[in-house]
């Protein structure tokens, strides 16, 4: 009985030595989570939406880039030809650089709007509604450009892949290896005043567009959550509205990132703005491609926005059953 006793002192003597988690420990614990998640959610919702349009993209940033005039026959035979060519797969060229940058300024864009909205709902006195016009647009628009800024270099070598033979780059690390021996460092930026420009709207306008049209349906349904089908038709809404605005700057941003392997020298926006005016026309060049972004970019956008929410949704209710993600 004795030993019984000391056993059970020397239990209580390590439980006091062990540090045990204390309330304000497991608050400080929320915000980190809660950045986990956003980031975990933007990836997946950037990758899933990316792939599943990928060749579509593809075809666009070939006709951005050259004087074709773009029709959707015209599309359809350069989808069809690459695929005679090169095999199905090859629809898909450029799409691991694609990866390489989409997931990492998708989790960081999703991210930073959620910590953007809470950071204005605190500064308006918003904290835990729905933002008021204003703030809602400026903070997609922030979040637009953090991504942007952080990811830039990638979008580059991306668009040199979608453009080029497989002889020419043979991975990821050879476009950037080449573009800095043959034509410096400062190439890996070019194009980025037209992106920040381009992003400011495209971002600003996508996510005020879907987070008008959620708050917009729980005031006439009064469901806090909107079936999939719905958050695909908010995202696809949101993903039009978004990319027509900005188009223009995004066929800018393609053919001065893209001037080092198509014989051009394009060095500002402007001057890129008027040779391709001057050469295309006004809408057949600067908005070449915009129809089929009209199918492209809704898909897109509704898939990312869709799996953005519903995951998000699925990790809080991991959460609350007990696990965590580590």
């Amino acid at each position: 009985m004795g030993s019984g006793v000391q056993e059970q002192q020397a239990s209580l003597a390590q439980a006091e030595v062990l540090p045990l988690a204390s309330p304000s420990q497991t608050e400080d614990l929320k915000p980190t989570r809660s950045v986990f998640k956003s980031l975990f959610s933007g990836a997946l919702a950037g990758a899933v939406a990316k792939t599943a349009v990928a060749p579509l993209d593809r075809t666009k940033i070939i006709f951005q880039v050259s004087s074709k005039r773009f029709s959707a026959k015209e599309a359809y035979r350069l989808i069809y030809r690459t695929y005679l060519k090169d095999g199905f797969f090859s629809l898909w060229r450029g799409n691991s650089a694609t990866m390489v940058r989409v997931i990492p300024y998708a989790a960081i864009q999703f991210c930073a709007h959620e910590e953007y909205k809470e950071l204005l709902g605190g500064y308006y006195g918003f904290q835990g509604s729905v933002l008021p016009p204003f703030p809602r647009l400026l903070a997609g628009s922030l979040a637009g450009i953090t991504a942007a800024m952080l990811t830039y270099p990638l979008d580059m070598v991306r668009a040199r892949m979608a453009v080029t033979p497989k002889e020419m780059y043979s991975n990821i690390m050879h476009v950037f290896v080449r573009i800095s021996r043959e034509e410096g460092l400062k190439t890996l930026y070019r194009g980025f005043a037209p992106t920040i420009l381009g992003v400011m709207p495209y971002a600003g306008l996508s996510f005020f567009t879907y987070e008008t049209l959620k708050k917009v349906h729980l005031e006439r349904s009064g469901r806090p959550q909107p079936y999939s089908y719905e958050r695909l038709a908010f995202g696809a809404c949101a993903g039009l509205i978004g990319q027509s605005a900005s188009y223009p700057l995004d066929v800018v941003r393609r053919r001065m990132q893209t001037a080092g392997v198509t014989g051009h020298t394009y060095s500002t926006i402007l001057g890129t703005m008027r040779e391709i005016v001057s050469e295309e026309g006004l809408i057949r060049g600067l908005y070449k491609g915009l129809s089929m972004n009209w199918v492209k970019g809704p898909i897109a956008v509704g898939i990312s926005f869709t799996t953005f929410d519903l995951t998000q949704i699925l990790l809080r209710k991991l959460h609350q059953m007990g696990y965590t993600p580590r």
